[in-house]
């Protein structure tokens, strides 16, 4: 049994609840103190190695030195969820074209190759390619509407 100093009395308690308090404690003086303070990293020889700024910052100083502390161009969970969820139905989408369909859209939309080089490519017309293309898209959202 172990002894805890609480209000003013000493209090018994068992070993797990005192590794508790102490583990709580410890979390209590992490964000009350240490992650408000500088911290000095010195040498062997005693001369100071780093210096290890605190992790709190002020409004005032966020103010003063125009600076941002959080980006308002950056994306929201929501957004990077959809967005995710999104690119897993065009995957899947993809996987059931024919390899000839594959191909178009793979060489329009991540080889960057213009419709004219396609369709130098294949032997066809330009306007063919964008015929083809323009149905692979339709058949494309059909696909991922059929999904919801």
């Amino acid at each position: 049994m172990k002894e805890l100093w609480i209000d003013g009395h000493f209090i018994e308690v068992t070993d797990e609840v005192y590794a508790a308090y102490v583990k709580g404690q410890r979390k209590i003086d992490y964000f009350e103190k240490d992650l408000k303070t500088e911290r000095v990293i010195k040498e062997k020889d005693g001369s100071i190695k780093e210096i290890v700024p605190s992790r709190e910052d002020s409004l005032n100083r966020l103010i003063d030195d125009n600076s941002m502390q959080f980006s308002y161009d950056s994306k929201s969970v929501e957004c990077e969820v959809e967005i995710n969820v999104d690119l897993e139905k065009l995957h899947i989408a993809l996987q059931q074209l024919t390899v000839e369909e594959l191909d178009i859209i793979t060489k329009v939309f991540f080889e960057n190759m213009t419709e004219r080089e396609i369709a130098k490519l294949l032997g066809i017309s330009q306007v063919a390619v964008n015929k083809r293309k323009h149905r692979i898209l339709e058949k494309l959202k059909k696909i991922i509407e059929n999904k919801n």
